[in-house]
Formats: structure tokens, sequence, C-alpha cells
């Protein structure tokens, strides 16, 4: 896996937009798609102010990082076992293509 995801409450903007948004979660399946993101997030400074205004996005849609969330620790261990998961869950749906 090549991607490296920002953490939580990183701010970014996203290409062909005028919002800003905040990483709020990862690698997601949102409803109404057949697809998986690698991110979800909420407009900023605003917040999410209904389910229904979640953002899903990609790390190819990004423009720019605006702020970069806290690490430490805690949050590396998690991205690792997140990489793992995600590789799991790759390695089967290529065994089953």
């Amino acid at each position: 896996m090549d991607k490296k995801y920002l953490p939580i409450g990183s701010i970014v903007l996203l290409k062909n937009a005028n919002k800003k948004v905040m990483v709020t979660g990862f690698y997601v399946k949102a409803a109404g798609f057949d697809r998986v993101f690698d991110y979800s997030g909420c407009v900023y400074p605003e917040g999410e102010l209904s389910s229904k205004e979640t953002r899903v996005f990609n790390n190819d849609e990004i423009d720019k990082v605006i702020y970069k969330g806290y690490e430490n620790e805690e949050e590396e261990s998690f991205k690792g076992r997140l990489y793992n998961a995600i590789n799991i869950v790759e390695n089967i749906g290529n065994q089953i293509s």
C-alpha cells in the first residue's frame, strides 16, 4: 500500500472546491456508493451540521493540506492496524476478482 493517511483533524482543500474539509474518518464505505473512500470529513469551520453533509474523498482529490492533525504513538499504532486491515480487505477482494 502506497497511501499515507493524514491524521484525524487534518484540514484540507479539495481540488475544485472553495470550502475546507476536516478529516474525521478513514477507509469509508459511504451510503449510495459501491466503493470505499480514503476519508470522510466535514466542512471547516462549521463542522458536521448533519450526517447528510459528510464529505467522502480520496487522497488524489486533495489539492492542499492546510493543517496536519495531531500525531502521537496512539495515532501511529492505530494507523498500523488500519493499514493491516486495509491490506486484508484488498487481498480478499483481489482473490474474489
